[in-house]
């Protein structure tokens, strides 16, 4: 398993300062993000997932905790759009240029705009997927709201 990836690598261009954390992904676990919380032994509200969503059919990659759901009304008002969907799999996959289980908002093909659920932003550091499955980087949320230019707001159910 590589540390180093095209997220990290974004973060590293950046001058965020972040660690990397590793651990066994299952990908047989009923949700992901609960599971890399669990195997990091980080309480699942510092450690966000990554999902990728359409607004009006644009796309748009959304951070929020791993024991949370986004909200598709919420997540549509924030980017003043009239529906959200989730992403196709393949569709993300072929976005991001990342797989499934390990898509990080960091380094992704193309740019899109991002969602960070302000939830996060209470907590000192979080772990975001580092752009590989069972790869996790933690930083300051601050920091990465910054680096991703996200919008902020209350996008949980």
């Amino acid at each position: 398993m590589s540390r180093t990836t095209r997220a990290t690598q974004a973060l590293q261009h950046a001058g965020v300062p972040f660690t990397v954390h590793t651990y066994a992904y299952d990908s047989g676990a009923e949700r992901i993000g609960l599971q890399a919380a669990e195997a990091l032994g980080a309480p699942p509200q510092t450690v966000l997932k990554t999902l990728m969503t359409l607004v009006d059919g644009k796309p748009v990659c959304v951070v929020l905790a791993s024991d949370r759901e986004v909200s598709m009304k919420k997540l549509a008002a924030l980017f003043g759009g009239k529906a959200a969907q989730m992403m196709k799999p393949a569709d993300a996959e072929r976005l991001t240029g990342y797989v499934v289980g390990g898509i990080s908002p960091f380094g992704q093909k193309r740019a899109v705009p991002v969602a960070l659920d302000e939830a996060a932003l209470a907590e000192a550091q979080v772990f975001i997927n580092g752009g590989q499955r069972g790869v996790q980087v933690r930083l300051d949320p601050r920091d990465a709201m910054a680096v991703l230019g996200a919008r902020t707001g209350s996008i949980a159910v």
